[in-house]
């Protein structure tokens, strides 16, 4: 077997000769040296190609490949027959090689312009786990590799070379021989944890932590760990092109995987334990003593602020709209004394109660809409009192007043729940015929489903499934037998998502001081800078006025915007979303509606609340209300798709018009329809992937008509609710994160008769919400309508649902008004 073909052979000759030629040419300039200046080359960048010997002369030799200066085989491989190690120079060390990439060291940028690269043959053996699509879409590829270990000769040729750059290249410092994972983290691993970093160490070649110094800072960390930010910090004075998010996040993970494989190849699982921080401070106080002393000094204040803070208290849970200590605090207090100790609360005629507690027996005087109750005299200290206000409370505005209570000094706690939903439906029955003739007649001619709930002063009055969930095959044709709808159906509410996911864990978040929406974007996401980032708050991305335009096809390699942004992994996504995607306008110049900005949304919510958008909705506001049929991803979840709606008959394809790699061909149940959500988000988004029920969506609408709670649930406070429904200064159709009626403006969706309060928002499967404080009314409509087959429209094309007046929303919404305001 020849070492390499002719052609390979005499190309990689004229390189190298080439390359001599240039380096000994000389002119006759007249020197006058200035000493301004320093030495180009500024690291050494070691890789190893994953690939034979033969196969990396292809790619780094002949033309359209990569390259590197320098080439390192191994013996024992097929492809090279050499009895020894030689050295292969491929480019001059003055000029520029293609090794690094998208890459970052100690400041640097596109380290291709200041490194020397050496590629080193070996080849690690990778297996992946393709056995369950959703496991892989879901954590990306599975994928299990070894790493065979370098030849020892290979490895001293390795050290000679590099000695051989550093005596050239004076200016590369130590701490800046690095491995190609170290400047590009987040997508490479080379050379792999089995490299002898600690063997070139000991020849002069790299840098190392002195052994005593790693154990004082380990016996340090032990006691009392570094913060997580405090880690990253180090991290990047060290060289690493880490962020300080001060959270765990996968940037961290992928960040402490690359220093470990250099650093301590015995310990890599991408965890901040004690060893890996006193092995960075190590490094900082050998190479980098100046910069380290901020970091101890930062160190030792976070430290000291822990150890001396009193034990945390948790903070009170508010239960309820009124859950308040009576006298009120004296900072509290009003000079003004009519003013003191009074609360409203809504309230439904017929309906409520109150709860009394006190650590002492009182004796106390309360009265509700100026009506005093009939108390327990006294109240007990070791009791909490319950009584009903069924015979004291009005529709709508109510008051509490506690009057007095004895002995002086002594306190009581009064909790009264938000108003909760009852069902009123039998005496409404024929209240909405017309209504019901509209959808049914559509059923008829062929509409798939529909669930409409109706809301109205705490009450259900209407309820009521139509159609089927499932009423066509694969080929648009009638099923024999067609799944009847429910009120138990789940439906992928689609960009209904951005309201009752996206919007409500905002507001959560800004209940809990957590967040400020009129707060720059990088203050939660410091990575996202550049090109005008900077100026865009988070409100920007809510009102849909940051200059993003309307969505970016990550899930398809042909996307207009190019192969770098071509994602199915997640991480990656909120990468680009949160450095790469540009503006297709100035900010706040225009609305443009734009899932862009609601997936980053998405990602800000799980940067602070350090969970996955999923669970954080899911445990802190669909749970607490007993919403069991909300939520995201719920195939993975133990659901099966013949509990949802059926979307589209041919997944993702428009009747075979549409294709990507990948894209799904079967009917949609279960499963989020969108495919920016699915394939390059793993289901959960910010701006589409939430399912749920007809009866669910009640509760939350009712939380919402409240002004942020349910029985004794509170969520957020009404004036929170306020700030995200009123409207933006240059279209009032926008409020943050949901979309308004504005004076008719969207008489599509919330018809001719809402309230200039009205909010909600819609969805492209075919769903539709309208709260209107004004009237105490909500209207949740959920079809399938794009569970239908597709028909020809002139040049284009549409979903024979969507011919329908029940698939388009307004004439529903409006007959549901229309029957509401004849109720009165």
């Amino acid at each position: 077997m020849k070492l390499l073909s002719k052609p390979l052979k005499l190309a990689l000759v004229a390189s190298v000769s080439a390359l001599a030629l240039n380096s000994c040419s000389s002119t006759d300039y007249e020197q006058m040296p200035s000493a301004n200046q320093s030495q180009r080359v500024k690291s050494l960048v070691l890789h190893y190609t994953a690939i034979d010997y033969e196969k990396s002369v292809r790619a780094l030799v002949e033309p359209k490949g990569l390259s590197s200066h320098y080439l390192v085989p191994e013996r024992g491989d097929p492809s090279y027959q050499e009895d020894h190690i030689k050295v292969f120079q491929l480019v001059d060390e003055h000029a520029r090689a293609w090794h690094a990439g998208d890459s970052y060291w100690q400041g640097r940028t596109e380290l291709n312009d200041t490194s020397i690269g050496i590629e080193i043959v070996n080849v690690p053996q990778c297996q992946w786990d393709t056995r369950q699509q959703a496991t892989r879409a879901e954590h990306g590829e599975n994928r299990l590799c070894t790493f065979p270990d370098y030849d020892p000769e290979q490895i001293e040729a390795v050290i000679e070379l590099s000695q051989q750059i550093l005596a050239r290249h004076p200016d590369i410092h130590p701490t800046a021989v690095v491995g190609h994972s170290d400047i590009a983290f987040m997508r490479k691993n080379d050379p792999g944890p089995r490299f002898p970093w600690y063997q070139l160490y000991q020849q002069g070649v790299g840098a190392w932590y002195e052994q005593d110094t790693l154990a004082r800072y380990w016996r340090q960390f032990n006691q009392q760990p570094a913060n997580i930010g405090l880690l990253q910090a180090a991290m990047r004075t060290y060289g690493y092109g880490v962020t300080e998010t001060g959270v765990f996040d996968e940037q961290t993970r992928s960040v402490l995987s690359a220093f470990q494989m250099h650093f301590l190849p015995w310990s890599v699982n991408g965890e901040n334990d004690s060893q890996t921080t006193a092995a960075v401070f190590a490094l900082l106080e050998r190479y980098f003593p100046k910069q380290l002393e901020p970091l101890w000094q930062r160190y030792q204040a976070e430290s000291a602020a822990e150890s001396e803070a009193k034990p945390a208290t948790v903070a009170k849970v508010k239960h309820g709209q009124i859950d308040a200590v009576f006298p009120e605090p004296e900072e509290q207090r009003s000079s003004r004394e009519w003013v003191n100790d009074k609360l409203p609360f809504k309230a439904y005629a017929g309906r409520s109660e109150i709860t009394l507690s006190a650590e002492q027996d009182v004796i106390a005087e309360i009265q509700i809409n100026g009506e005093t109750l009939n108390l327990a005299t006294p109240l007990q200290g070791d009791k909490t009192y319950n009584y009903s206000l069924k015979r004291r409370t009005e529709d709508g505005l109510n008051t509490l007043f506690v009057q007095s209570i004895q002995p002086e000094g002594s306190q009581l706690r009064v909790q009264i729940p938000y108003p909760t939903l009852i069902d009123a439906t039998a005496e409404y029955r024929n209240a909405f015929r017309k209504v019901d003739e509209l959808i049914e007649q559509d059923i008829a001619d062929g509409f798939p489903g529909a669930v409409l709930v109706v809301v109205k002063d705490g009450k259900i009055i209407k309820q009521t499934a139509y159609g089927y969930a499932k009423r066509y095959n694969e080929q648009g044709e009638l099923l024999d037998a067609p799944t009847p709808m429910t009120l138990a159906t789940g439906f992928d509410i689609a960009s209904n998502t951005k309201s009752f996911a996206t919007a409500m864990a905002m507001m959560h978040l800004v209940e809990r001081g957590l967040l400020d929406v009129n707060a720059p974007i990088y203050h939660y996401l410091p990575e996202y800078r550049g090109q005008g980032r900077e100026a865009r708050r988070v409100r920007d991305l809510l009102n849909h006025h940051s200059g993003y335009g309307p969505q970016v096809h990550f899930f398809d390699p042909e996307n207009k915007l190019g192969k770098l942004f071509y994602s199915r992994d997640k991480e990656k996504t909120q990468r680009l979303l949160a450095t790469k995607v540009p503006f297709r306008v100035g900010n706040g110049l225009q609305a443009t509606y734009s899932d862009t900005g609601f997936k980053l949304l998405g990602t800000i919510i799980e940067r602070i609340a350090g969970v996955p958008l999923d669970q954080y909705v899911e445990q802190h506001i669909y749970a607490p209300l007993g919403l069991h049929d909300t939520m995201f991803t719920p195939l993975r979840k133990g659901r099966l798709p013949s509990e949802f709606a059926a979307t589209e008959l041919n997944g993702n394809t428009r009747g075979g018009r549409v294709e990507f790699p990948g894209i799904r061909t079967y009917t949609l149940q279960g499963e989020v329809h969108d495919e920016k959500a699915f394939y390059s988000m793993q289901g959960v988004a910010g701006h589409a992937g939430l399912f749920s029920t007809g009866p669910d969506l009640a509760v939350l609408v009712q939380a919402l008509l409240n002004g942020g709670g349910y029985g004794n649930v509170h969520l957020f406070e009404n004036s929170v609710l306020d700030i995200f429904t009123a409207p933006h200064a240059r279209d009032r159709s926008f409020g943050l994160g949901w979309r308004r009626a504005a004076d008719g403006e969207l008489r599509w969706h919330f018809g001719p008769y809402a309230s200039n309060e009205a909010f909600g928002h819609t969805g492209w499967t075919g769903t539709a919400t309208v709260i209107d404080p004004a009237l105490d009314l909500g209207i949740i409509l959920l079809t399938n309508a794009r569970h239908s087959p597709i028909i020809e429209e002139g040049d284009g094309y549409e979903f024979l649902g969507k011919q329908f007046e029940t698939g388009n929303y307004g004439s529903v919404i409006t007959g549901v008004y229309e029957a509401v305001l004849n109720l009165d």
